[in-house]
């Protein structure tokens, strides 16, 4: 069993595993960084699709941006930090849940300043408005010790190897009054290799213990979890107890969270709601204080999770997004903050689904590879890279998977372009052997318009109407065998080679030689119509009969041999095809009608008659040419006499 199953493999055209081939090849080679790095990309270009049909963000969520409008009504950036301890007094007031600084305040700037922003801090804290702010890693040494002081710990259940963690030996941290009356996060957020920031630490390593980044500890904070509840496995999720549920975030084993990037502050109603510093402080202090003005009413805040970043103009900490080649980036920090919110994770589409997928399109496509036309094999190709890229944006809108699109787009293209290339070199070989076929039968041009008509790498066992003729010399076996043959073989060359020349002038196919006699027929392969192809045939009779007569008096003025010809014409349905063994295959026809033309050129020198056609030919030529009868011929295998004519020249 196992024996014949192999012979039967070994028969398979190559092309069946060339499937497998090629998307094993642009599968492994999918691994590489230029390759991961076209991925994303293609990746970014479904997400700036994704934002026509996306739902609104979180409504937990709020910015707040320390813009050049606020340059204006307040003071250059950085700002004495009474300005930041006014905007926390006026958030508590607001009842926001959390303010997150993405801004490091690490050294003492102002002590008058730096005291009412740690006081009212801690203020805020105790009316439930609890604040944080950023930190970052760094190689300098620094006299600071992370964690040793306020509320701020680090993640005491981490299994995985947190060497591959991003994080140094040291960090700057907030100012001791702040760290003791707030929460703090690290903020590092390292740019890709081409400056897009699309994986996202969630913790990082300082020296030997791992503390949350800004945005892990935002979502901690919102939720009052401690961090001796939060469990981290490298490589599979960060675990903590929400409302008696466990809230799972993917990271892989370097901690490192997939963003699923959504809203950018374009502008739209459906983005985060966005404030500028210096208008919010103005117009919540207002409020607060009593004067309601003429202006809109203040923002509702309450319970709100909000995000405090910096765009000043040649100060800004931006950079490029999936959206935006300029982006304020606490906006990635509040665009992980509403994944998790919404459970709105990237969810990697499984190689066992999609690439069996792509391998069955791509069988799909060798079979139309082999059966059908070249148009549409192209059209398939085209029709597979858009079904490909629709299927990968449709599961990226609809569901945030990310199914990989440039080498599968890539193996089914390549496959498509060797299926291709196979089928025009076979087409042209078969062209190459059908040349090599017909190009003695044929003459130049006939040949050419064989080669363009369609079905003619096919001809097999199909009737037809055509138009036959024989011709044979009178009395060659008399004269061959007293003739030298160095004499004898090139008159005869001569003669056929003229004889043919007449054959190809008039359109018809050269079937073969029969000794000194010849065989043509009109409409086997192309054909004009039965009453064209007779006409052709006649006049290529009468060429044949004319040449003849100039070679004989040429012959005759040399001193050599003359010759003397009969013709035969018929027309009728026949059988054309190859036809033969499978050693050698002769392409020609066979019928009644053939052996009746046959017959006909035997009686020319019965009826001392060149060119003898039968009642077919008549039927159909009769106003073109000069046709004599000459009655009825008993016919071998023919119960009744066979009406037959002379055919005598063109009218």
């Amino acid at each position: 069993m196992m024996k014949m199953a192999w012979i039967r493999a070994k028969k398979l055209p190559w092309i069946w595993f060339s499937p497998l081939l090629i998307y094993g090849f642009v599968f492994f080679a999918g691994h590489a960084e230029i390759i991961r790095q076209f991925e994303w990309h293609t990746l970014d270009w479904r997400t700036k699709l994704r934002t026509h049909f996306q739902p609104p963000p979180d409504p937990r969520i709020a910015i707040v941006i320390f813009d050049d409008d606020t340059e204006n009504r307040i003071e250059p950036w950085p700002v004495d930090r009474k300005w930041h301890a006014a905007m926390v007094q006026v958030l508590a007031l607001a009842q926001a849940s959390v303010v997150s600084w993405d801004v490091i305040l690490d050294s003492n700037r102002s002590p008058e300043g730096d005291s009412q922003l740690a006081a009212m801090a801690g203020a805020a804290g105790g009316a439930g408005t609890r604040v944080i702010t950023a930190a970052v890693s760094t190689a300098d040494q620094t006299d600071v010790v992370p964690g040793q002081e306020g509320p701020t710990k680090p993640l005491p259940k981490v299994a995985g190897d947190i060497s591959k963690l991003l994080g140094e030996e040291h960090a700057i941290v907030p100012f001791s009054a702040l760290c003791q009356s707030s929460w703090y996060g690290f903020a590092d957020v390292p740019p890709g290799p081409d400056g897009m920031r699309r994986e996202i630490p969630l913790m990082v390593r300082i020296g030997r213990q791992v503390y949350p980044s800004l945005s892990l500890q935002t979502l901690l904070v919102y939720f009052g979890v401690k961090v001796d509840d939060v469990l981290v496995r490298l490589g599979d999720a960060i675990y903590f107890p929400v409302a008696g549920q466990m809230r799972r975030v993917p990271i892989s084993d370097e901690g490192k969270y997939t963003l699923n990037y959504r809203y950018d502050h374009v502008g739209s109603p459906s983005d985060f709601p966005f404030f500028s510093y210096g208008a919010l402080l103005i117009g919540l202090n207002e409020h607060f204080q009593g004067n309601k003005g003429d202006g809109p009413p203040p923002p509702d805040l309450k319970g709100k999770i909000v995000f405090m970043g910096q765009a000043v103009t040649g100060k800004a900490d931006v950079g490029p997004t999936p959206l935006s080649s300029l982006t304020p980036l606490v906006l990635i920090h509040a665009n992980l903050v509403n994944n998790v919110l919404a459970s709105d994770f990237v969810r990697p589409a499984s190689p066992w689904l999609v690439w069996p997928l792509i391998i069955g399109l791509g069988y799909i496509g060798v079979w139309i590879g082999l059966r059908r036309s070249l148009v549409a094999i192209t059209l398939f190709t085209l029709a597979g890279v858009g079904c490909i890229v629709s299927a990968a944006s449709l599961a990226w809108i609809a569901g945030s998977i990310s199914v990989p699109l440039v080498m599968p787009v890539v193996g089914f293209a390549g496959l498509q372009f060797v299926v291709i290339g196979q089928r025009m070199l076979t087409e042209r070989r078969g062209s190459e052997q059908v040349k090599r076929m017909f190009s003695s039968y044929l003459s130049p041009d006939l040949l050419k318009k064989v080669l363009h008509e369609k079905g003619v790498m096919t001809v097999g066992g199909e009737r037809k109407p055509v138009t036959i003729l024989f011709s044979d010399l009178r009395g060659f076996t008399t004269w061959s065998e007293k003739t030298r043959e160095d004499v004898l073989i090139p008159q005869l060359n001569e003669y056929l080679g003229a004889m043919v020349a007449c054959i190809h002038a008039n359109g018809g196919t050269l079937h073969k030689f029969i000794g000194d006699a010849v065989m043509a027929v009109w409409g086997d392969l192309i054909s004009d119509g039965p009453v064209a192809d007779a006409n052709k045939a006649c006049r290529a009779a009468l060429a044949m009969k004319a040449h003849l007569d100039q070679l004989n008096a040429q012959w005759a003025a040399h001193g050599r041999h003359t010759l003397q010809m009969g013709v035969g014409l018929n027309h009728g349905n026949v059988i054309v095809g190859n036809i033969g063994s499978p050693a050698r295959m002769e392409f020609t026809v066979i019928g009644d009608s053939v052996n009746l033309a046959a017959r006909l050129e035997g009686l020319t020198k019965e009826y001392e008659a060149t060119i003898i056609v039968g009642e077919s030919i008549q039927g159909l030529v009769g106003g073109q040419f000069q046709i004599r009868s000459l009655g009825h011929a008993m016919i071998k295998g023919k119960a009744a006499g066979v009406p037959i004519f002379e055919l005598c020249g063109e009218i």
